[in-house]
């Protein structure tokens, strides 16, 4: 029997390590992974390093470590199964039946037999989500209660502490100008982790020819990411102490300038398994409860990490494979170059790609409220967009992007979305300070120099009316678009067609 961990499940305190000592483990570190699609150097640092340093971690703690470096997976099982005939793997269990499907037959062909056990890197199991849903329609709020009632947290018997559910509304300031938010947290390295990121940079840097643009990221800031459990303890206390307070008020804030506020920067950690939600839910709670945070910061962060991470996973599990593909708006504008460039004079659009560019990151109203909503009213098809929120980021993975992207972001398949989060730019100014450095105009639709977001997001209600007037939440909307004439409605048209000849140019 070998336990098999896989790059994105990297639990050794729990799990299956813990729960078989004695066994061998095995990490297959496959470079066909890294070609799939145009990587961040960060993202393939970050889980070659954790799988390098956790091997060194087992190994110096006694237990035995096959580590296979290949070209692909199926090269990594052949070779252990060859000096292994015969044997057991067992891997925890994927999120999807067609990921678990090919892990079987990968084995199976390699000769040998896989068990799987539960991924603890959730709170919520399968069997718990799928009584709970039933064949209903998905709903977060509802799900984010249920899991409040079935782990307790936040609880004041069966009442939620505080007398609230959800405290969104207080989630909602701008910071005042002389604010700052504490400092990211930063990590020494060890050579293993410089070794890899140069490696990185070697062997897959310009290394694409598949289209769009060859994956260039430029040249991204250091890497800054916990690779091992220690740092990634370290990166919670450090948001705990430091961060915590001032991230319910301002979670949908954003600033140029300051590309992480007082947001965690833990998704790597807890998607990898470096971290587990019930400790990171339990460490804030215990923050509360002392004093030292107010409650719609602990709310806001639980209901991130117990609701929301918990529900997209399990609404990928559900979904697909027709989540993946999903597109009930027919959009089919390709995704512009600035995606992969971040050359456009729209100050917000600008500076979230860059920080992507640089950092692999970006914070959740940033990937909602700019990136996607840009997609969405310019009508970039979801699998495009998908495709880019998967190579850039450090915390993507299919099971979190595709959900996030494609349904939440883009309104591709109306599983749980009940609205599409379109914007004009009076969002953006109304949360965030680009407006005032912009080019563009924020209080014009028409004309040179108006804001794109302002025509795109007419002409997206226009072409989309058939399919969205209906909607209860978007009669406001529609009120508006029945109040404006046919000259104001050709301006818009034609406003609309000149920024997409401009994406498509470069020049936007």
């Amino acid at each position: 029997m070998t336990v098999w961990l896989r790059g994105d499940h990297l639990v050794r305190h729990r799990g299956p390590v813990a729960r078989r000592p004695d066994e061998r483990v095995l990490l297959v570190e496959a470079e066909s992974f890294a070609r799939k699609l145009p990587y961040h150097p960060h993202k393939l640092t970050l889980v070659f390093g954790a799988m390098r340093r956790l091997r060194d971690e087992l190994r110096e703690a006694g237990r035995t470590v096959h580590y296979r470096q290949v070209g692909t997976f199926e090269d990594g099982l052949t070779a252990h199964f060859e000096t292994h005939p015969d044997d057991r793997l067992v891997t925890t269990a994927p999120q999807a039946d067609g990921a678990r499907e090919r892990i079987e037959s990968l084995v199976s062909d390699a000769g040998g037999t896989v068990e799987f056990v539960p991924d603890e890197r959730f709170c919520c199991s399968p069997e718990q989500f799928d009584e709970w849903a039933g064949d209903g329609r998905y709903r977060h709020e509802n799900f984010y209660r249920f899991m409040r009632r079935e782990t307790g947290y936040l609880m004041d018997g069966g009442d939620p502490v505080g007398g609230e559910w959800n405290y969104d509304d207080q989630n909602r300031e701008t910071p005042p100008a002389d604010w700052s938010p504490a400092d990211p947290p930063s990590f020494d390295y060890d050579d293993i982790v410089h070794e890899t990121a140069a490696w990185v940079e070697q062997t897959f840097a310009g290394g694409y020819e598949d289209p769009p643009y060859g994956g260039d990221w430029a040249d991204p800031e250091p890497f800054r990411w916990p690779v091992t459990r220690r740092q990634a303890v370290r990166a919670l206390d450090h948001f705990v102490t430091h961060r915590l307070a001032d991230f319910g008020p301002y979670q949908d804030a954003m600033r140029g300038g300051e590309w992480a506020m007082s947001h965690s920067l833990l998704s790597t950690s807890l998607n990898l398994g470096l971290l587990l939600p019930d400790e990171v839910i339990e460490r804030a709670i215990e923050a509360y409860e002392d004093g030292s945070v107010p409650l719609n910061s602990v709310e806001g962060f639980v209901r991130q990490v117990l609701g929301w991470r918990e529900f997209m996973r399990h609404v990928y599990r559900r979904e697909m494979p027709d989540l993946a593909t999903a597109n009930q708006l027919g959009a089919d504008e390709p995704l512009p170059e600035l995606y992969w460039t971040g050359d456009t004079d729209m100050a917000c659009l600008s500076d979230v790609v860059d920080g992507v560019r640089e950092r692999g990151y970006s914070h959740h109203i940033e990937r909602l409220m700019i990136l996607a909503n840009f997609g969405l009213v310019y009508g970039v098809e979801p699998a495009q967009l998908n495709r880019w929120f998967h190579a850039g980021y450090v915390d993507a993975f299919h099971w979190v992007t595709t959900p996030n992207v494609v349904e939440m972001g883009l309104y591709g398949a109306g599983v749980f979305a009940t609205k599409p989060y379109a914007a004009s730019a009076n969002y953006v100014d109304k949360m965030s300070d680009y407006c005032s450095g912009c080019p563009y105009y924020k209080t014009k639709t028409t004309g040179e120099g108006a804001c794109p977001f302002n025509a795109l997001y007419w002409d997206f209600l226009d072409r989309n009316e058939d399919q969205l007037r209906s909607n209860h939440r978007m009669g406001l909307m529609y009120s508006h678009v029945d109040n404006k004439d046919e000259e104001e409605w050709n301006d818009i048209r034609e406003r609309a067609d000149e920024i997409r000849t401009l994406a498509e140019r470069g020049d936007l």
